[in-house]
């Protein structure tokens, strides 16, 4: 379990200036400043400078701040790369990873700074276990739209193996993945559902399209107070079965064991840094 919080990645255009002043305030806990599909062909130049001028600001506290640029395949890529190395940001997102060889080309010029993979495509949800084993992938975005497009697929269940492979090989090499966007966005109990889904099968957030998107999935990805009273109770139980010489305890009738306190301690330690996150 990742205990630095991404309940929430919003996506924001890199060439909005209302829009990159806007997510200073949300509460969000990543922020994808998209140079790619957010940003219109005869605005993509241009948005490189406005993105870079708005990081340079600052004024984004400890919000992750996850730039995504056009693939090398096209026209804008290599200079969208290029420009994203001299950026204060703390990720750079690469679009429609086919394999490691996609990441090669670009870790070249990212030395330093951790990648993430845009997973939307039918090659790579068949590579997510080796691409989630590159030493400089450090997280999963699900493209959920592209990769139904490539599919020819209707409906979420379609997704299901995809979506399932990326949570496998992202908890394989511990990674973080995060779920793919909600396109209806004034359909708060649809989102609402598609975010306890997600939850359930494992992400650890949800990529976002819209503000008023940011509370259901902060809300859904967080651990619940329920879940913070269990833990603190399971850990207070097995310390004292411990001290008892005991090797498990029982809380509610169900036995608890070391690796209930690892998920224990995490529950805790991902509250404390929510609680953190949501001061600065």
């Amino acid at each position: 379990m990742q205990n630095r919080p991404y309940r929430s990645a919003l996506y924001i255009p890199g060439s909005k200036d209302r829009a990159l002043e806007k997510a200073r305030s949300l509460p969000v806990d990543a922020i994808l400043f998209d140079l790619e599909d957010a940003v219109a062909p005869d605005a993509k130049i241009a948005s490189r400078d406005t993105l870079h001028a708005a990081l340079e600001n600052g004024g984004y506290g400890q919000r992750q701040r996850i730039v995504r640029i056009n693939g090398l395949d096209t026209a804008w890529g290599a200079e969208d790369a290029a420009a994203v190395a001299a950026m204060d940001c703390d990720a750079v997102l690469l679009p429609k990873v086919d394999g490691t060889e996609d990441v090669d080309a670009f870790a070249k010029i990212f030395p330093d700074l951790p990648i993430w993979a845009m997973m939307e495509t039918p090659q790579g949800i068949l590579n997510a276990p080796s691409i989630a084993a590159h030493d400089r992938i450090a997280g999963f975005v699900m493209g959920t739209n592209d990769l139904a497009k490539d599919l020819n697929s209707r409906g979420r269940v379609s997704l299901m193996t995809s979506l399932q492979l990326c949570v496998l090989a992202a908890r394989t090499t511990g990674i973080v993945v995060l779920d793919g966007v909600y396109n209806a966005f004034k359909d708060g109990e649809g989102l609402k559902a598609e975010c306890a889904e997600g939850r359930d099968m494992g992400f650890d957030g949800k990529s976002l399209i819209h503000p008023a998107q940011v509370a259901v999935a902060n809300e859904a990805f967080g651990p619940t107070a329920d879940e913070i009273e269990l833990a603190e109770r399971q850990i207070a139980a097995f310390e004292m079965a411990k001290a008892e010489g005991q090797g498990v305890a029982v809380v509610d009738g169900r036995i608890v064991e070391n690796l209930h306190i690892v998920t224990a301690r995490a529950t805790l330690a991902k509250a404390a840094a929510i609680a953190t996150l949501e001061k600065s």
